[in-house]
């Protein structure tokens, strides 16, 4: 996992290198911690490591879907919108049910996803706004793929920023002690790399 994106050749390149850099921040942040402390919530938040996981994985779902059925919208979800609300709450909590380990497998396999879309997909298609949430702005008809795949990078940018600050509640560990320990740098006077017991634990 990078702790910087690596240098680029072109707008394309540029979208792929960053939006790598953020997806693997939620590997990073979750790096060591036990089941418990990723379904933790420490802060006033209600947000946890593994719920910022599997919102992370469902934000790029989304958005890809978008993205590969355009410039159609994609098919219809028909279900009651009380299971979808119900579906979209669920995405931000990580229930007794289920392991961080499996949330990071569906993270990482949704990351190869939407680096695969990008790798080819024509960045001026247009895509439908959607009507569904009042968040979507009414008077804008059409994004472009190019457009969806930096909100992407914002997305995962801002929800990264969260989830260290929840990571350092939980145990005091910050990013590029994480990232150091995670890739196996050595220890330098700038920086020591995240060793389990080497931080207070802080209980929920």
């Amino acid at each position: 996992m990078p702790a910087l994106a690596a240098p680029v050749a072109d707008e394309r390149d540029a979208l792929r290198q960053f939006l790598h850099l953020h997806q693997t921040a939620f590997l990073a942040v979750s790096y060591g911690l036990t089941d418990a402390q990723a379904r933790s919530t420490p802060t006033v938040s209600a947000l946890s490591i593994g719920g910022l996981v599997k919102h992370a994985t469902g934000v790029q779902h989304g958005w890809v879907r978008r993205a590969r059925h355009a410039p159609a919208p994609p098919p219809a979800d028909d279900r009651p919108m009380a299971e979808r609300v119900a579906e979209y709450h669920d995405e931000y909590v990580m229930r007794d049910d289920e392991t961080l380990d499996q949330l990071l497998q569906a993270l990482t396999a949704q990351n190869a996803e939407t680096l695969s879309l990008l790798d080819h997909v024509d960045l001026d298609t247009p895509v439908p706004v959607p009507r569904d949430a009042p968040w979507f702005p009414r008077d804008v008809q059409f994004w472009s793929v190019r457009w969806v795949f930096h909100h992407l990078i914002g997305e995962l940018g801002r929800h990264a920023g969260h989830a260290d600050i929840i990571r350092e509640s939980i145990d005091g560990a910050t990013m590029y002690e994480l990232v150091a320990a995670a890739e196996g740098w050595p220890e330098t006077d700038w920086l020591t790399p995240w060793r389990p017991g080497s931080a207070v634990q802080h209980q929920a």
